[in-house]
């Protein structure tokens, strides 16, 4: 009885070394044939594939330092633009300081406006994306993909690009918002010319390279659309500081704003539900990882706009007594955005091996959600 054990036993460890034994034989194949055909072959041809081999060396490397090294990633990096010290709302001119008779002899002063700290966060959550990071999404390896298939269908490489893209979905929800009503006095002024740039140029694909097939040509990459962007923020804010744009800073506006950054925080709650309900194969799921840094990227540039939103309409978080409501959203966020592991699992919710990060921060999502609901209430009494 135990001779047949053990005959079972080895048996099967025969049969995964053969299987083993194949799939290292198809994997290295192709490069013992190419290194046979690379050997018969003269210099004139040895040295062109050379310098192929040396540029695709040079460009993984390139490609799997920018996917693996986030410049300027910090989950606490609003703290850095002490809203708190702001007195005055957005749009809202800044009085000047009073400094006694010498003041009242010298000529008045021309009078500054706040800047919307919104604008400045957006603009500098663009600008971590395309200017500190390389924007992975468009560049050619990750286009090219893994052997052909998608780095999205993979379990490598494809985390920072999934968190540009979160982040890119507040960056182009608050750009809209900017345009539609926040910079503008809705019903008396036209549409602000650089926040209609910013937006038209954030709404550009995400994955456009120097050139492409559909239509076929070359193409302006996506980061410069999005460095164009940034400049035309920029301009509007200050246009804005020398009270020569609006900002306006209604208790309705800001409703309608809150509204909008629920519906999307929902919408990916609902993506990240479908996942972990429907494909909870643990550290097995190749998409987990890039549905979890999308959702994470997402709550990064929510919790900065939302931040900043609190300094911009000042006035009306203080008519409304909505400060204890911003703070205990500001927690849910920081909670949500200190989950970070290393490998991104979606196992069962009451499997005891492989975690569920899916659904962990589908309930750090809801529960900020909620709190921005609680806000939207009563803003709308």
């Amino acid at each position: 009885m135990l001779d047949r054990i053990t005959g079972f036993f080895r048996s099967i460890g025969s049969a995964i070394g053969r299987w083993f034994g194949v799939l290292a034989a198809g994997i290295l194949w192709p490069f013992m044939a190419a290194h046979g055909w690379y050997q018969r072959r003269s210099w004139m041809i040895r040295l062109p594939v050379i310098a192929v081999v040396a540029l695709f060396a040079v460009l993984y490397g390139y490609f799997f330092w920018q996917t693996q090294v986030w410049s300027g990633f910090n989950p606490n990096f609003v703290d850095q633009y002490r809203f708190s010290e702001r007195k005055v709302a957005a749009g809202q001119e800044i009085p000047a300081a009073d400094t006694g008779a010498a003041a009242a002899a010298s000529p008045a002063p021309a009078k500054t406006c706040q800047r919307s700290a919104i604008v400045d966060v957006t603009a500098d959550l663009i600008d971590s994306n395309v200017n500190q990071n390389a924007w992975i999404s468009s560049m050619l390896l990750y286009r090219m993909g893994f052997f052909g298939v998608d780095w999205d269908h993979t379990p490598f490489l494809d985390n920072k690009a999934s968190f540009q893209r979160g982040i890119n979905q507040a960056v182009r929800r608050t750009s809209a918002e900017l345009v539609d009503t926040l910079g503008r006095v809705r019903g008396t002024s036209g549409i602000n010319g650089d926040l209609q740039s910013a937006r038209g140029n954030l709404q550009y694909d995400e994955y456009s390279w120097y050139f492409g097939m559909n239509p076929f040509g070359p193409k302006t990459p996506t980061p410069s659309y999005y460095r164009s962007a940034i400049e035309s923020l920029r301009k509007f804010n200050t246009d804005l500081a020398n009270c020569n744009a609006v900002f306006d800073g209604r208790a309705d506006n800001l409703l309608q704003f809150i509204d909008r950054i629920a519906n999307d925080l929902g919408g990916t709650s609902d993506i990240l539900a479908e996942r972990s309900e429907n494909h909870n194969f643990g550290w097995f799921d190749t998409r987990a990882d890039d549905r979890f840094w999308f959702a994470y990227g997402q709550l990064y540039g929510y919790y900065a706009i939302l931040t900043a939103a609190r300094s911009d309409f000042s006035q009306v978080v203080a008519e409304r007594n909505l400060g204890a409501l911003f703070s205990g959203t500001t927690k849910q966020f920081q909670a949500a955005l200190r989950i970070q592991p290393a490998i991104i699992s979606n196992g069962r919710e009451d499997g005891w091996i492989m975690p569920s990060h899916l659904a962990t921060m589908g309930f750090y999502m809801l529960r900020v959600r909620s709190n921005i609901v609680e806000m939207r209430a009563v803003l709308g009494r």
